[in-house]
């Protein structure tokens, strides 16, 4: 999984990248002082792991991993060039899904593009200018199927679909927003759009806004702007403090959990970040357990257990016999997996199988 974080240049950006990946990007009090896209990859926390790692006193454990691109502020005009203009809306096209930090606290030190902290603004700027950038990649692509018409029964349908997307972006809506059906969406797999993106809002707020931020009388009045925003548009937030994060990410775990505590915190912003991209991007973990290594492997909720074996080896999938499964839980209520084999409690699954968060597999293949 692959996550971009934007948002106008001095919001926290880099801040909160930095707090993130441990990749120490550079974060200055002036616009563009991103100038590459930034790349770090985090390991997804999962104490199961952890617990697996223990029972099977295994040699090596490997978690899911997020790759996180921090990606240059963008501004007013970027789609034509402004800043630093096209370049940084392309390095967006990969991901999938996009982190928009959002600023959420006043400090007269940190100087804002736009002169004044206004969420609402923030946002339309930035969702306006990848609607531009898509706009003029939508209006290339209508040019080309209108030349298959004549030729191609679907250039239609194709024609038709396009030209509604167009009118939606012109009209100021998100491709996300514009109710286009997830077989619609898979026809501009060819030529991402950015307004399509899902999009997580990172509210970026001063630690002594930490407690009591979600309550609709919460002492921040940004932040229920910009709550009112994602509720409209079915979106995701989270409200972090770059600043407490990294903090957070020099300290060890022990003197981390007690930190979080002070603040009335049970999770950091990673954990609450990753948590989110998993709901909003449809994934899921299952586990593989023994000796050599503890794993947890990534997938789309909803994959048969072939599929998910194929995410380990395409020999598992192309061979693929059958699955013996035992849900995380059931495993450590036993205490072993000869244990619960002795309870009958693992299962032995075929190709029809839809995995479940936290199943603990192992596959059986021919090839």
């Amino acid at each position: 999984m692959k996550l971009g974080i934007v948002g106008l240049p001095n919001v926290g950006k880099s801040t909160l990248f930095n707090a993130l990946t441990g990749a120490g990007a550079q974060a200055a009090n002036y616009p563009f002082c991103t100038i590459d896209p930034n790349v770090g990859v985090v390991a997804v926390p999962d104490a199961r792991l952890d617990a697996l790692t223990k029972l099977y006193d295994a040699v090596k454990t490997t978690p899911a991993v997020i790759e996180f691109v921090d990606i240059a502020g963008l501004v007013k005009g970027a789609a034509s060039g402004e800043g630093l203009g096209n370049k940084f809306l392309s390095h967006i096209r990969e991901v999938d899904a996009i982190v928009h930090v959002v600023r959420c606290f006043e400090n007269s030190d940190v100087v804002h593009v736009e002169k004044t902290v206004d969420p609402a603004r923030d946002v339309e700027v930035i969702n306006m200018e990848l609607m531009l950038s898509d706009l003029e990649l939508l209006e290339k692509r209508l040019d080309r199927v209108k030349k298959r018409l004549k030729a191609d029964k679907d250039a239609a349908v194709d024609a038709e679909l396009t030209e509604r997307l167009i009118d939606s972006l012109s009209r100021g809506v998100p491709a996300r927003l514009a109710g286009l059906s997830d077989e619609e969406k898979a026809k501009f797999s060819d030529s991402p759009l950015l307004s399509m993106k899902p999009v997580i809002y990172a509210a970026n707020i001063g630690e002594e806004d930490l407690g009591g931020i979600d309550s609709p009388d919460g002492p921040n009045g940004y932040y229920r702007t910009l709550a009112g925003i994602a509720r409209s548009e079915g979106s995701a937030i989270i409200p972090v403090c770059a600043e407490l994060e990294a903090e957070l990410s020099e300290m060890d775990p022990a003197d981390r959990k007690a930190f979080l505590e002070d603040y009335g915190l049970s999770h950091s912003g990673l954990d609450r970040l990753i948590e989110a991209s998993y709901s909003l991007l449809g994934l899921m973990s299952f586990l593989t357990a023994g000796k050599p290594e503890v794993r947890a492997w990534t997938i789309k909720k909803g994959t048969t257990a072939p599929a998910a074996a194929g995410k380990i080896h395409s020999d598992f999938e192309r061979g693929f016999i059958r699955a013996e499964v035992i849900s995380f839980d059931e495993l450590m209520a036993c205490g072993s997996l000869t244990a619960a084999k002795e309870k009958g409690l693992v299962r032995s699954e075929g190709k029809d199988y839809v995995m479940r968060d936290g199943d603990v597999v192992l596959f059986r293949f021919n090839v």
